[in-house]
């Protein structure tokens, strides 16, 4: 039998070493492998990116030269520090940047973009470089810049990381070279982007949203008393179902950094948000961007009444520089509302 409690109850404490620890890929892609990943027949550029990280992660494991070779200053293969998959929502980037991580060896680390610079934020720039510079392998999730203080941080760290010998994975919606149009003046920083576009080969990947891929429209939002009888009714699997008012939630999420919504979640199996309404405030937008990244993470179902989630954000946000966050948002509630629907 599941216990109700409130996410906005928690305000969860967590270390530096909490923090580092937590760099791999999330429950919902702890299993994933190349072979599990289905291509769609008709998008030859899928199954071509199998291919390609397949080939990607053997250089990853490929030993470093020594003896006389190194002696003498053996020079690496002239292939670049990192390669890039870029493509749509829902195409299984986040899978299969999970199998190729899952298919090297250590030490390597997986976290999203906003997490690297949440470390950065934590430990320092240089502590950050030292701490990572060791590993073999770095994926950066869900690549993303939002301001000019994080395009020349991450450009700084990919370079000082690929110097290291680091190898480098990205994931985005954007390709490397148009990073940033859109959020700020990307012309005034357009070196700083390029630097980033030269660390990576590019891997296209087409295709449609999987989690819409066939699949009915999103299921209406429950009623105010239908959601109350959900609540009443839910067995769970003797995890915690966290219910809480929709406004309520947003003001406590205001309070907590968005680091620590990861363990904000711990033991959560399932939410009700009661009277979801429109975001107004692109800064409360983005906080909840994170929060539905976290949520999708851990594959939590959804129960709401209120809006439904395609108006979860307004149309001006949902046409501006922001809007490949909302739009990943919306299609990743979406499915957790779906998953919702057809839990007892």
């Amino acid at each position: 039998m599941a216990s109700v409690e409130h996410l906005t109850d928690r305000a969860p404490k967590v270390s530096v070493e909490e923090l580092l620890d937590g760099f791999y890929p999330s429950p919902r892609f702890k299993d994933v492998s190349f072979s599990s990943y289905r291509p769609d027949p008709s998008q030859p550029s899928q199954s071509a990116a199998v291919r390609g990280l397949r080939a990607f992660a053997a250089t990853v494991d490929e030993p470093e030269p020594s003896g006389l070779r190194k002696l003498f200053g053996a020079r690496k293969a002239p292939s670049r520090a990192g390669i890039y998959l870029d493509g749509g929502f829902g195409v299984g980037k986040t899978h299969l940047l999970a199998s190729l991580w899952h298919a090297t060896q250590g030490p390597k680390a997986f976290g999203t973009f906003v997490e690297y610079t949440n470390l950065c934020g934590v430990l320092s720039f240089r502590k950050t470089v030292e701490s990572l510079s060791g590993y073999n392998l770095v994926c950066i999730d869900e690549f993303e810049l939002d301001d000019p203080g994080d395009t020349v941080m991450m450009s700084r760290l990919m370079r000082e990381l690929a110097d290291a010998g680091v190898k480098l994975a990205a994931t985005s919606n954007t390709l490397p070279g148009s990073l940033g149009e859109g959020r700020f003046a990307a012309v005034d920083f357009q070196r700083e982007i390029q630097v980033l576009a030269d660390q990576f080969d590019v891997l296209r990947i087409d295709g449609e949203d999987y989690r819409h891929r066939g699949l009915p429209q999103p299921p209406a939002p429950l009623s105010e008393s239908g959601l109350r009888d959900h609540v009443r009714n839910y067995s769970g699997n003797g995890g915690v179902l966290a219910e809480d008012d929709f406004g309520d939630l947003i003001h406590h999420l205001a309070g907590v950094h968005p680091s620590k919504y990861r363990q904000m979640l711990d033991g959560v199996e399932a939410v009700a948000w009661h009277r979801v309404s429109t975001i107004t405030e692109q800064s409360v937008a983005l906080r909840f961007v994170v929060l539905a990244d976290r949520l999708y993470d851990r594959d939590v179902p959804i129960f709401a009444s209120g809006v439904p989630f395609d108006k979860l954000f307004t149309d001006e946000m949902m046409h501006g520089g922001y809007m490949k966050k909302y739009y990943r948002a919306v299609s990743r509630l979406t499915a957790l509302a779906r998953q919702g629907g057809s839990v007892a």
